[in-house]
């Protein structure tokens, strides 16, 4: 009779505890858990500010996804989990942001709490080179002349990653047909920022285009700079979902990233802060 009056009480502590670990494994409104979803040129700058963040806030826990901002929106569309959001260029956010020009979201998706939507950053698009230059490449107007000519390899983003468009804009203002050189095999392609950038690294291209602060961080040499007369302002646009499980949490880290602590991380790769 002891011995069963005792495994009752067992059974009983191990029962609570099994319950008050599942309550905190997702995070809840004392322990919450983000998911960020984050263009992949912000991998080094928010993962600093993460580490500075959760000494501040041990109560929450913050997971990054990174990748290209198309492939992240695509997820965010078929329903994956995400608290933030942060593209790399504003036509991502707005094909989820339901007050966005139809013409932009033209499946009517309604996934942004507008009331947190901001720009918190801008990039720059810059023209880099591997440390050996092999073609003395020192300007947009050496890669036209190159591509002109049919003696490079160049490495862009593809057509649904930012910093591809960005490209793509740039090659338009100077006459260029992306279609034709690639068919020429002048051309590579990268499925995010960071691929072209490891292409560039690695020397496996004569040059390629990405942000400045993806060439800081992998310390390429900046050879030319966009204007925003060939191709626009790279603007970061940030919001919370409306599908999050913490709201919460999700609008404090979002106002945590216009401090002047998160600043000082954004700026010193290259970012200016709006």
């Amino acid at each position: 009779m002891k011995k069963r009056f005792i495994a009752g009480i067992l059974t009983t502590v191990m029962i609570a505890a099994l319950f008050t670990g599942c309550g905190s494994a997702g995070g809840d409104g004392e322990n919450p858990g983000l998911t960020v979803f984050a263009a992949a040129s912000m991998t080094e700058t928010l993962e600093s500010i993460k580490e500075a963040y959760v000494k501040e806030h041990p109560e929450v826990s913050i997971a990054f996804n990174f990748d290209s901002s198309g492939t992240l929106k695509t997820q965010i569309e078929e329903g994956a989990d995400c608290d933030i959001f942060i593209s790399a260029a504003e036509k991502q956010m707005d094909q989820l942001d339901i007050t966005a020009d139809s013409s932009v979201n033209t499946d009517g998706l309604d996934k942004v709490d507008t009331d947190t939507r901001k720009d918190i950053l801008e990039n720059k698009v810059v023209l880099v080179v591997p440390d050996s230059n092999p073609k003395g490449i020192n300007s947009y107007d050496d890669l036209v002349a190159h591509l002109k000519s049919k003696d490079i390899l160049f490495a862009m983003g593809n057509e649904d990653v930012p910093v591809g468009q960005y490209t793509q804009k740039i090659l338009t203002h100077f006459g260029l047909d992306e279609p034709s050189l690639a068919a020429d095999g002048l051309i590579t392609y990268g499925s995010n920022v960071k691929e072209v950038t490891t292409q560039v690294k690695e020397g496996a291209v004569d040059c390629g285009i990405i942000y400045a602060t993806d060439a800081y961080s992998a310390g390429l040499k900046e050879v030319d700079t966009a204007t925003e007369e060939m191709c626009g302002r790279a603007i970061y646009p940030a919001a919370v979902l409306k599908g999050s499980g913490n709201p919460d949490a999700a609008k404090a880290f979002l106002d945590y990233l216009g401090t002047d602590e998160s600043r000082k991380v954004f700026e010193g790769v290259g970012f200016t802060c709006l």
